[in-house]
């Protein structure tokens, strides 16, 4: 069997793939219809999205804390990988909203999807914003 980029078998699409082409065909379906490859295209979004997913997943969870008990740790994992996934659906795989605004009218108010996602996004924005502040007095306090 021949490997190439062109050969659709080789991309298996994962679950993060195959959000992103359905938010793609819903939210900005003309924008959609330009992939050339959407499967080969979305398959490859969607490793990049799971990469994403694990190296962010890593940062919000932190390190381990004295006398956390194992359901804390449980916890606490699932917890950031929740949220790292949740930024990486609203950064990475779902359409931005300059993709989207040919689908609504001048004078239409926004969808409710639209504005939960511009919210969402604002939340992600602050949540990082929080994370990396955290993370800079981390390394000052360990100085």
């Amino acid at each position: 069997m021949i490997f190439s980029f062109q050969n659709p078998r080789r991309f298996a699409m994962n679950t993060y793939g195959k959000f992103a082409q359905n938010a793609w065909k819903t939210l900005a379906p003309s924008q959609y219809e330009l992939i050339v490859n959407p499967e080969t295209w979305f398959s490859i979004l969607g490793e990049e999205a799971e990469n994403s997913v694990d190296s962010l997943q890593v940062q919000i969870a932190g390190h381990d804390t004295p006398g956390e008990t194992y359901l804390e740790k449980v916890g606490r994992l699932m917890g950031a990988k929740m949220q790292a996934e949740e930024i990486v659906r609203a950064e990475m795989l779902t359409p931005q909203p300059e993709d989207q605004k040919e689908e609504q009218d001048q004078d239409e108010e926004p969808s409710t999807m639209g504005v939960y996602l511009e919210y969402m996004k604002e939340v992600n924005r602050l949540h990082r914003e929080t994370l990396e502040d955290l993370h800079q007095e981390e390394m000052e306090n360990d100085r």
